[in-house]
């Protein structure tokens, strides 16, 4: 009866342990929230000249943003927003990669990207401004990976672009998007960093 009662014993403290030790699946954190679009691969250069593919991200939690240096309107106050999101996100100890994919390759050299980003105080340790692929590459990229459009308006030097800031889990999933001009909800975005570092 000893040995019976020490068995059943040993079952539940095995059963308990077992339960308080194992938190939620990545996959059942990713369920939590609202987007699920898997990132296509895609091969750019950064505003250092490296070659940066989209897979070699992935085990990396990202912030992706589409903008191009012409823009006439809200590139630079999306980058600023980027820019505020890093120093807060330094400022929490919190660790994640920023992207801006540029929609103008043609226009956007790396030089170009460069010079941009250090207007808006960026700091490229953990930030890549990417270009060097085609238009249409980056078209079909955004409109496959983040059902977003960005494409030139006919007879302008502008486009067409998401004004989103996207969140990527570690395995290369488009999970949600923010209000990347006003409001931007940087407290949610850490949070939400957060609980996908916690896995």
């Amino acid at each position: 009866m000893n040995v019976f009662k020490s068995s059943v014993f040993m079952l539940l403290f095995t059963i308990l342990f077992t339960g308080c030790g194992n938190g939620p699946s990545q996959e059942e954190i990713e369920a939590t929230f609202p987007m699920s679009l898997n990132v296509q691969s895609l091969e750019a250069i950064n505003q250092d000249e490296e070659t940066i593919t989209t897979d070699e991200l992935d085990g990396d939690i990202w912030l992706a943003s589409f903008i191009f240096t012409n823009c006439d309107t809200v590139c630079s106050p999306m980058t600023a927003t980027m820019s505020k999101l890093q120093q807060k996100l330094k400022d929490a100890g919190v660790e994640a990669t920023l992207v801006s994919f540029s929609i103008d390759p043609e226009n956007d050299t790396p030089e170009v990207l460069q010079d941009f980003g250090e207007k808006m105080d960026a700091d490229f340790s953990n930030w890549h401004f990417l270009t060097g692929y085609s238009q249409e590459t980056i078209e079909s990229f955004a409109n496959t990976s983040f059902l977003t459009p960005a494409a030139k308006i006919d007879g302008s030097n502008q486009f067409i672009h998401s004004t989103s800031i996207y969140l990527i889990s570690q395995t290369g999933t488009v999970l949600q998007q923010y209000e990347g001009v006003a409001q931007t909800p940087f407290d949610q975005i850490i949070s939400d960093v957060k609980k996908l570092l916690e896995n």
